[in-house]
């Protein structure tokens, strides 16, 4: 389509072009409907099939076992950093935490609001640009809950081992990885994603949560802040996010029309090969990031003075690249390739970073 760029942003972001031509054409009346998706009571039939259709697309995707309930929640998933522990903390206040990202270390902030955290590693001294080695000596073994963050959007690291936390129920924090290659959901008792990275527009939060997990709430849990509730009343307990549900299904459609989410992992591994295979080649170029664990969706990389980020940033937007400066707190470029971002974005950047360090050696 005219005018559209190849958005590198780490979200919001890069959406799928045929699914935002779907949603447009239902925009107005989605079909034998006679209206928008966006004026539909979350109680009509036909919502309830949106919404019963996008759950059992992301169970088949997912691979979601039969004990596990999906849940469309708002509150993004930074209200998730209290809701875990609002309905996991309550037996023995404890939790452990891996701290690998500034959303990690908001997670474990606000965990300790309602019980002891205990910090089993960190990889802050060296700006969270790997994932640390775990020693299960240090697991607390009477944990409520043991919580990760899969992927680290600001900085760049992926786990790609689990920890066996045995009968300790692992959370994972998947939002800016979820579907972009396969996953065991059954090695967890809750895994959550924001919708705004690689499963729609912002506003829906996916929360997958075994059923025994369910109804251990404390006794002062806001009732909206529970998983129980909203389980209990299939997400309508209050009305749910509507139209962000109905465009994460056309998400959920397009990722099944790829070939599902081992298709999709193929192509994210090769998008990443490119872009990683030319900063270890590069000489003006420098990925952040400890080899082993680096993100398949964010690829942070820097320049050796600010002035050739700005530039380097500056001739990539206007080559239609946008969105490419890193984070504050890191500096430099962000790559984020998400699934929507066609192999030929990650070209295009590689042949921009090539031409770039050609007139800049």
């Amino acid at each position: 389509m005219e005018n559209r760029v190849f958005n590198f942003s780490a979200g919001p972001s890069m959406l799928p072009l045929s699914v935002l031509e779907k949603a447009q054409s239902e925009l107005v009346s989605y079909p034998s409907c006679g209206m928008s998706v966006m004026e539909m009571s979350h109680r009509s039939q036909m919502f309830e099939t949106i919404l019963a259709k996008a759950k059992a697309d992301l169970k088949d995707l997912m691979h979601i076992p039969d004990n596990y309930k999906i849940l469309f929640l708002q509150g993004g998933g930074s209200t998730q950093f209290a809701m875990i522990p609002l309905n996991l903390m309550g037996k023995n206040k404890k939790a452990d935490y891996v701290i690998t990202g500034q959303w990690a270390k908001k997670a474990a902030e606000e965990a300790a609001k309602y019980g002891e955290v205990n910090v089993v590693a960190s990889s802050e001294d060296s700006l969270y640009n790997h994932i640390p080695e775990l020693d299960p000596a240090t697991f607390s073994k009477d944990a409520d809950y043991f919580y990760i963050t899969l992927n680290n959007t600001v900085y760049g690291a992926r786990y790609t081992e689990l920890p066996d936390t045995g009968d300790v129920p692992l959370v994972g924090d998947m939002s800016s990885s979820i579907l972009s290659e396969d996953i065991d959901v059954s090695k967890f008792g809750i895994l959550y994603a924001g919708a705004q990275k690689n499963l729609g527009p912002a506003g829906v939060t996916v929360v997958i949560i075994r059923e025994d997990l369910l109804g251990n709430h404390m006794d002062f849990t806001p009732t909206m802040l529970r998983y129980d509730i909203h389980a209990k009343n299939d997400s309508l307990y209050n009305t749910p996010p509507t139209y962000g549900i109905y465009f994460m299904g056309l998400v959920f459609e397009w990722v099944k029309a790829q070939g599902g989410v081992s298709a999709i992992q193929k192509i994210n591994e090769e998008k990443a090969a490119l872009l990683y295979d030319y900063l270890d080649s590069s000489k003006l170029f420098k990925g952040t990031v400890v080899e082993k664990d680096r993100s398949m969706m964010n690829a942070p990389f820097v320049l050796p003075t600010n002035e050739l980020n700005k530039a380097f940033i500056q001739e990539a937007t206007d080559a239609g690249l946008v969105n490419l400066k890193g984070h504050r707190i890191v500096g430099g470029m962000r790559a984020s390739m998400y699934n929507a971002m066609p192999k030929e974005g990650v070209e295009k950047l590689v042949a921009l970073m090539k031409d770039f360090e050609a007139r800049n050696q």
